[in-house]
């Protein structure tokens, strides 16, 4: 088990800059889940560290050991890919065991050992005998997953191995991940586009955008504290509500025209926005103190057992999400409702030019001390 550090990785295609000098360590003993929208450079990077792929410039290595010029196969590296790679005419069993039995320094009593665990945890003991093809898909990649843990590798990498499974396999290789991750401490790297799975699985996220890892942070605070737009847009489902917003003459903030109680940020920052995630925003069919005036556009939606409210702010649009309670019986839904938006200041965030302001958003107060 090692950790892994890249310096100044880069990968180019021609004009295309995949990977762009990127610096990065995976902690020895974590698992690490690269996540991204499509084209971001997150397998790149999983195939540079794999030994799949070349890299234009830059050092990879394990541990103190550097593997950038290195064979694939002299790494010490295992590895799941989207379809699962079997023989087809050997059982479950022989799957797992075989990478094992080319270990000469592994004696036959430890190999046992880790085919026998990797059986019991990833529950395969009722198909341990069955051919390959005998398996569905699901199945087939569980066996996987288990011959990658069995080795323990220096390194093992997951490139999005639930993409092609039907759903309730996906959840089954969840939990299999999950358990394993409790008995056995390895290197893992983990590519997914699916923040649930990152989330559920990772000890860290690091986000990626256009070739580079833009932050790295526990699944939480990744989602709390987004340090980028982006960050704040791509986590969450819906992601975070936008709203272009400006310094108000005599102070406070205002959003697309409506005043908001705020205290500005300073003044040469004319290109402000206003972040806050929907499950944040309040509505209220009555005004409250720090609450703004706003129009219901669209009815709610169902979404993981609350409502999805799309409303207009001035010219903008926010989203929220709210308890079942609060919809159609309390007028909330109806489209066209005269209803108040209430932004909780310690929930809210304020970017300038995509990137997160260090100091969060604080409450105007006036001169007699009460906020306005």
């Amino acid at each position: 088990m090692s950790d892994i550090r890249v310096k100044g990785l880069r990968r180019q295609f021609g004009s295309l800059i995949a990977v762009k000098d990127l610096s990065f360590v995976f902690p020895q003993g974590s698992a690490t889940c690269l996540l991204g929208p499509s084209g971001c450079g997150k397998t790149t990077l999983l195939r540079m560290i794999a030994g799949l792929e070349r890299p234009t410039a830059g050092t990879i290595l394990f541990g103190d050991r550097d593997v950038t010029s290195l064979a694939a196969r002299r790494r010490d590296v295992a590895m799941v890919f989207q379809y699962p790679v079997m023989y087809r005419t050997l059982s479950v069993v022989e799957n797992i065991e075989l990478p094992l039995a080319n270990d000469r320094a592994l004696a036959p009593a430890e190999r046992r050992r880790r085919v026998e665990e990797v059986i019991e945890i990833l529950e395969l003991g009722n198909v341990r005998r069955l051919h390959i093809d005998r398996l569905d898909l699901g199945s087939r990649q569980k066996v996987a997953v288990g011959r990658a843990i069995a080795r323990r590798a220096a390194v093992t990498l997951f490139d999005e191995p639930t993409t092609n499974v039907e759903v309730h396999a996906k959840l089954a290789l969840i939990r299999a991940f999950k358990e394993l991750r409790r008995h056995v401490r390895q290197t893992i790297v983990y590519v997914t586009h699916d923040q649930t799975e990152a989330m559920t699985l990772a000890d860290r996220i690091a986000l990626m955008h256009a070739g580079e890892i833009v932050q790295c942070a526990p699944p939480r605070e990744l989602y709390d504290q987004p340090n980028s737009e982006f960050g704040g847009w791509f986590l969450g489902n819906p992601g975070m509500n936008f709203l272009d917003a400006r310094p108000a003459q005599g102070g406070g903030l205002v959003v697309d025209g409506v005043p908001f109680p705020l205290r500005a940020p300073p003044a040469e920052l004319e290109d402000v926005r206003f972040g806050i995630r929907p499950e944040h925003v309040r509505i209220t069919t009555a005004p409250l103190p720090d609450s703004v005036p706003a129009r219901v556009l669209r009815r709610a939606v169902a979404i993981g057992g609350q409502h999805l409210v799309t409303l207009a702010i001035g010219g903008s649009r926010i989203k929220a999400k709210i308890a079942p309670a609060a919809g159609p019986s309390h007028g909330v839904s109806e489209i066209g409702a005269e209803v108040f938006v209430i932004c909780p200041i310690e929930q809210a965030m304020l970017f300038h030019r995509g990137e997160r302001l260090a100091e969060p958003p604080q409450r105007l107060i006036s001169s007699s001390g009460v906020s306005g």
